[in-house]
């Protein structure tokens, strides 16, 4: 007689009858039951949403003299996964396989599929880890990460591939949805592509809101990802100081700026102004994470300054930074991993000077701090909402709003007080700091600041390297404000000031356009403009310089503020001038930009199919990958291809 006794991991066999065994088997003794196991030959596997499709092979093991067939059913499968066959039939000894793929639109993520065996009254399990990669999105990625595009701030957008001066009708383009969000946008709406955000992978467009909110949402399904405040406990937006340029209330103001390469996921990077509950206000950049919204390590930074001047609220020899008296209007600038932040007042309201300061975008520590007129007043920078520019040597330019300028000048040609208001200013950042490396002044700077007619309610524009017909290249840039005319600075020499003619310059264009509360955009050798109750221009560039008077206009007119336009197109070809009117309801104009012949615009439609609200007074449109994004009062229009 035999018998078995378990010991451990492994049978030990004992005689105990005179008759040897030739064997001890390991899977049967008196009194089991016949049984099977089932195995997976992979413990885990990987797919690729809309990608291949991978197999497992699956089989059964019979135990105790097991006889029959192992019905298998297949469960835990995720949403978009298939599995093929999802049943089957496993004969003991004979491996089957199972396939399984990924839909384009499944979900990204980590699943337990178990292989669920049964027979005879039997059940047994086997489970397979299944990680879902995202979809790879075919086309280039194209990115909006700053106002205006790049930090040219041309307004052109040269990868669109999908509108076309053919399909932006009525017939076959219009409103497709507007993303709600909780307060005014102010800001030009911003876009990453091919971005993994709430556990998929997708395009995403960011707006925030003077309630001091950020937006992200699937750019392509209308889905809100996540939301973010960026108010501090017991905080409150700050009201509008009785002003309003922006109204009711005070959050995020200016467009953010995102850098994809910073932080564990990529960062956005935003100022926020707000009230607490003791009545102090506070100016804070903030750097949250773009999948999710979080504030990164270091976040938020709160905005103090001082900078050495006995100008307006100065104080021991230093002029001093007051969170209350400012907004940061204008877009910010992210230029060799150094954040800057231009600052401007409520309607002029004393006391107040221009501030530009540099912020870390690593750390968020303020690196550089520079003043306008620390010895005299006001000469802030909000230009109606455009972004600082720079050119590819890391320089910043930007024009100054109304405010002391000293016509007194040194044997550089610089005032000597160091005051710069209503100029068009080149500030380098040479070694991390910030300095005036050269500017423009017109004739009448004084008189103009006096009478509210400056350079400061217009962005600049950084000009492409141009050639003349002698073949020198010139490194130019352009701007124009309340004074009608349009100025182009050479970048090497501005010009400076002289009270006598503005002949240093290098190409003024007297009464071309009306008053300018917008930026120009730029498109195949021209420049755009839309001022105040003025028709949309083009003037083409030749021999280096703007045409002096446009080449042609659009047929109707732009109402306060105008419109900052911006440029769709496949490289050169396709170019389609895009531009908000500021009404009731707002309006979107797309021009055929070779002649400014109207495509379309949101009243064509029957039944007010496409109109999307009032007008918003700054706001630019942002056009990429087949939709155009316009900010609302209470949301994002989004505007494209009709299904």
């Amino acid at each position: 007689m035999r018998r078995v006794w378990q010991i451990g991991l492994g049978w030990l066999c004992v005689l105990a009858v005179a008759q040897w065994s030739t064997g001890c088997s390991t899977n049967t003794k008196p009194g089991d039951k016949p049984d099977f196991s089932i195995a997976a030959n992979a413990a885990s596997l990987t797919l690729t949403a809309g990608g291949a499709a991978q197999a497992v092979s699956l089989s059964a093991t019979a135990l105790n003299e097991f006889t029959g067939t192992v019905q298998v059913a297949v469960s835990g499968l995720p949403s978009g996964v298939t599995a093929t066959p999802a049943t089957l039939t496993l004969t003991p000894g004979t491996p089957q396989s199972v396939s399984f793929a990924a839909a384009a639109s499944a979900v990204a993520g980590i699943a337990t599929v178990q292989f669920v065996g049964t027979a005879a009254g039997l059940s047994h399990t086997a489970s397979l880890t299944l990680t879902v990669n995202p979809a790879v999105v075919a086309g280039p990625v194209v990115d909006v990460t700053t106002y205006h595009y790049d930090v040219g701030r041309t307004g052109l957008n040269p990868n669109e591939t999908l509108l076309t001066t053919s399909n932006v009708t009525s017939s076959k383009f219009g409103l497709l949805r507007v993303l709600p969000v909780d307060g005014r946008v102010d800001a030009q709406p911003l876009y990453l592509s091919n971005l993994v955000a709430g556990g998929q992978q997708r395009n995403v467009v960011y707006a925030v809101t003077e309630n001091d909110s950020i937006y992200a949402f699937d750019a392509d399904t209308g889905t809100q990802i996540w939301k973010t405040s960026v108010l501090g406990t017991n905080e409150t937006t700050s009201g509008d100081h009785g002003c309003s340029q922006i109204t009711p209330q005070i959050g995020i103001t200016s467009t953010p700026v995102i850098d994809r390469k910073a932080g564990p996921n990529g960062t956005i990077f935003v100022v926020g102004m707000s009230l607490d509950a003791s009545g102090a206000y506070h100016q804070r950049l903030h750097a949250l994470d773009v999948t999710t919204g979080a504030e990164l390590a270091g976040s938020p930074a709160e905005i103090q300054a001082t900078y050495p001047g006995a100008g307006a609220n100065s104080s021991g020899g230093n002029v001093v930074f007051d969170p209350s008296q400012y907004a940061e209007r204008a877009g910010l600038l992210l230029l060799n991993g150094t954040i800057y932040l231009g600052w401007t007042s409520h309607c002029d309201q004393g006391p107040y000077t221009g501030w530009l300061m540099g912020y870390s975008e690593s750390t968020l520590a303020q690196t550089s701090v520079l003043n306008l007129t620390p010895n005299g007043s006001e000469g802030s920078i909000w230009m109606s909402g455009a972004g600082l520019a720079a050119d590819m040597s890391g320089n910043i330019y930007f024009l100054d709003a109304n405010g002391t300028f000293d016509t007194t000048l040194d044997a550089n040609g610089m005032p000597v007080n160091h005051d710069f208001g209503n100029g068009f200013l080149k500030i380098s950042t040479t070694g991390g700091s910030l300095a005036v490396a050269d500017y423009f002044e017109t004739d009448n700077t004084v008189s103009e600041s006096d009478a509210d007619t400056d350079l400061g309610s217009g962005g600049a524009l950084v000009l492409p390297d141009l050639t003349d017909s002698s073949g020198t290249v010139h490194h130019l840039a352009v701007g124009a404000g309340k004074d009608s005319n349009i100025y182009v600075v050479n970048r090497d020499s501005m010009g400076k000031f002289n009270a006598q003619s503005n002949a240093a310059l290098y190409q003024e264009i007297d009464g071309a356009i009306g008053g300018v509360w917008s930026m120009p955009a730029y498109f195949n050798n021209t420049v755009y403009y839309g001022a105040v109750s003025d028709t949309l221009k083009a003037f083409p560039i030749a021999n280096a310089k703007l045409a002096t008077t446009p080449s042609v206009q659009s047929a109707n007119t732009f109402a306060y503020p105008g419109t900052t336009p911006a440029v769709s197109a496949s490289g050169t070809s396709n170019g389609i001038v895009w531009a908000v009117e500021n009404s009731s309801p707002a309006v979107l104009h797309a021009f055929d930009a070779t002649n400014l012949q109207e495509l379309y615009n949101s009243n064509q439609a029957a039944n007010a199919r496409d109109q999307f609200g009032s007008g918003n007074k700054f706001i630019t449109p942002m056009i990429v990958n087949g939709k155009v994004y316009v900010g609302t009062p209470n949301g994002v229009a989004v505007f494209g291809l009709l299904p």
